[in-house]
C-alpha cells in the first residue's frame, strides 16, 4: 500500500505533559493533535498501547489486545461524574518532566476502581455502551479482565506461578475465579470501557484534522499475558506452562552475545490449523484503534531465531522458517489491504526483501545510521532512497540526534573513537552542516528526500540530548519515563516545522 507524501511525530502518550505524572489521552492529547496540525504534520506515532508490567515497557504487555489503564484521563472521568473534583487537591507532586510509573500508579489505579464504583449508578444509555462494548469485544476481554484480576489476587507474580488448577486453566477452578472476583472482573472490563470511550474520541479528533495514528505492532507477546494464559496451545511451551523456545536475535556487529528477549516462541504450525484466527483478530483490534500499523521485527515472519529456554545468551539459537507468505496472505483476505510499516532494521536477508515487497510493504531507513559502519548504512543514505519507504532521524531505541551526535564510544563500545571521528566527518560533508544544528539538519533533511514518508522522535524536534532519550536496548532501568515538558510546543517549534511541510510539499 502506497502512503501520501506526509511527515510526522513519534511521541508515546505517556510522555505528553499533564498534572497527573503520566501522558494521558484526555485534553492534553487533543491539545497535541492541534499541535501537529498546525504544524503541517500528518502522522502521529505511538509505541504499543497495551498494559504495560514489569520494567513499564510498552513492549511487554499483558495483552495485544486491550489499553493501559494508566492512560485514561482523570480529567474526563470527573467530567463524566465518577470522580469529585477534590480528589485531585491531594494528588501527589508529580515530577513534570519524567514519569514516575510506581507512584503514578498507587496513586491514579485506585482513581480508577473509585471511578467504577460511581460507573454502577450510572444511567441506561452508557450502561448499555458498556454492555454493547463487553459483547463486540468478548473474545480477549472476558480472559484479560480475569487474567488481572487473578494477578491481583496472586500479588501480580506471573500466571506461571499461580495454583496449577488456575494457571493450567481447569474448568472447575475457573469457573469458582470467575465468581469470586465477580466485582473485580467487571472493574477490569469498566477501564478497558473507558480506555476505548477515550481513544476512540481522540481518534475521531484526529481524523477531523487530517491526522493518522500509526501505532506498533511487536511480533511477540509476553509470557506473563492473558494471550499466553488463554491460548497456551498457540505457544512453544512445557506442560507447565514455562516456555521451551525463546525469542531474541543472534551475535552481529552490534553484539557479540546477541539478544535474549524472553518471549515465548509460537507455535506456527497451531496458528496455520485455526487460519491464523487469532492474528486476524489481532490486527482487526489494531486496525479498529490506528490508522497505520508498524510491523515490529518484520524479518521474524520470513524466519525468527530462537533459544533454548535457560540460555543465558543467544549465541546457540538457530534459524527457523517463519509463516511467510501464507500467513500474510490468510490476514490481507481476512481483513483486505493492510496498511504496514514492515521494521527492516538489522541483517536483512534477500527472501525478507522478497517477503515485504510480495505485499508492498514500505520498510525504514534510519538517518543516524547513514554515516558508519552499519550494514544497511548505504540504503539509510538519502540519495538511494525510493518513494515507498519510512525515513526516520532515529526511533524510540536510538539516543537522540544530539546526543548521538556529542556521544563518545563508553567502555565495551563497538565504535572506536577513529570510528566515530570518520563518521561524524563523513555526516559533516554529507549534510553540510557543522553540527551546531544538527537535529534541524536531519529533520530538513529528510524532508527534503523523496521517501513518503518521514517522521521524527518529538526529542529530535525539540533538540535534546541524552537526557531525552526513551529506551536503551538492554538496560532494565530508566527507560520509558521521558516527558515533554509544559511549554515546551511553542508557536515557534510549531512555525518551523509547518514552514518545512510546506516548502517540501509533505
Amino acid at each position: 500500500m502506497n502512503f501520501p507524501r506526509a511527515s510526522g511525530i513519534l511521541l508515546h502518550p505517556t510522555s505528553l505533559p499533564g498534572a497527573y505524572g503520566i501522558g494521558e489521552i484526555g485534553p492534553e492529547a487533543h491539545d497535541f493533535a492541534d499541535f501537529l496540525r498546525d504544524a503541517g504534520q500528518r502522522i502521529w506515532q505511538v509505541l504499543p498501547l497495551g498494559p504495560t508490567g514489569y520494567g513499564d515497557s510498552p513492549y511487554q504487555c499483558f495483552s495485544a489486545f486491550a489499553g493501559n489503564p494508566l492512560l485514561i484521563s482523570i480529567d474526563r472521568l470527573v467530567e463524566r461524574g465518577y470522580l469529585d473534583g477534590k480528589v485531585l487537591k491531594d494528588r501527589p507532586a508529580f515530577p513534570d518532566d519524567t514519569v514516575d510509573f510506581g507512584a503514578v500508579i498507587r496513586w491514579k489505579l485506585p482513581l480508577l476502581q473509585r471511578a467504577f464504583q460511581a460507573f454502577r449508578h450510572a444511567g441506561s444509555s452508557e450502561r448499555e455502551g458498556f454492555v454493547a462494548f463487553n459483547q463486540r469485544h468478548a473474545s480477549w476481554l472476558d480472559e484479560f479482565a480475569l487474567f488481572m484480576a487473578l494477578k491481583e489476587a496472586n500479588n501480580q507474580v506471573s500466571w506461571t506461578e499461580w495454583e496449577q488448577p488456575v494457571a493450567l486453566r481447569e474448568s472447575d477452578a475457573l469457573g469458582k475465579a470467575r465468581e469470586q472476583y465477580r466485582d473485580e472482573i467487571e472493574c477490569n472490563k469498566f477501564i478497558q470501557f473507558e480506555f476505548q470511550r477515550q481513544w476512540m474520541d481522540l481518534k475521531t479528533h484526529c481524523a477531523r484534522n487530517e491526522i493518522r495514528l500509526l501505532g506498533d505492532m511487536p511480533i511477540y507477546v509476553a509470557l506473563d499475558s492473558a494471550d499466553v494464559w488463554a491460548h497456551r496451545e498457540l505457544f512453544e511451551l512445557q506442560s507447565d506452562g514455562r516456555p521451551r523456545k525463546v525469542a531474541g536475535v543472534p551475535p552481529d556487529y552490534f553484539s557479540a552475545t546477541g539478544q535474549l528477549w524472553g518471549n515465548p516462541i509460537y507455535s506456527w504450525a497451531a496458528h496455520a490449523e485455526t487460519g491464523y484466527t487469532w492474528w486476524i483478530a489481532r490486527f482487526r483490534r489494531a486496525l479498529e484503534v490506528l490508522d497505520l500499523i508498524r510491523l515490529d521485527h518484520f524479518r521474524g515472519f520470513e524466519a525468527y531465531y530462537e533459544i533454548l529456554a535457560g540460555d543465558t545468551t543467544a549465541v546457540n539459537g538457530a534459524w527457523v522458517k517463519g509463516p511467510g507468505a501464507a500467513f500474510l496472505q490468510a490476514v490481507k483476505d481476512g481483513l483486505g489491504d493492510l496498511p504496514i510499516i514492515a521494521e527492516n532494521l538489522g541483517v536483512i536477508t534477500p527472501e525478507v526483501e522478497t517477503l515485504r515487497k510480495q505485499f508492498d510493504f514500505p520498510g525504514m531507513a534510519i538517518l543516524q545510521f547513514a554515516f558508519g559502519n552499519d550494514p544497511q548504512a548505504p540504503d539509510f543514505k538519502p540519495h538511494n532512497y525510493v518513494h515507498h519507504l519510512v525515513a526516520y532521524t532515529g526511533t524510540h531505541d536510538n539516543d537522540t540526534v544530539a546526543g548521538w551526535w556529542n556521544s563518545k564510544p563508553g567502555a565495551g563500545s563497538i565504535r572506536s573513537q577513529a570510528d566515530v571521528q570518520k563518521e561524524m566527518a563523513y555526516a559533516r560533508r554529507y549534510l553540510n552542516t557543522d553540527g551546531s544544528d544538527i537535529h534541524s539538519v536531519m529533520i530538513r533533511t529528510l524532508m527534503a528526500s523523496v521517501a513518503n514518508t518521514v517522521l521524527f522522535p518529538m526529542q529530535d524536534v525539540l533538540g535534546l540530548g541524552s537526557e531525552g532519550r526513551m529506551n536503551l536496548p538492554g538496560s532494565s532501568s530508566g527507560n520509558w519515563r521521558w516527558r515533554v515538558r509544559p511549554g515546551s510546543l511553542t508557536p515557534a517549534v510549531s512555525s518551523r516545522l509547518k514552514q518545512w511541510a510546506d516548502t517540501y510539499e509533505r
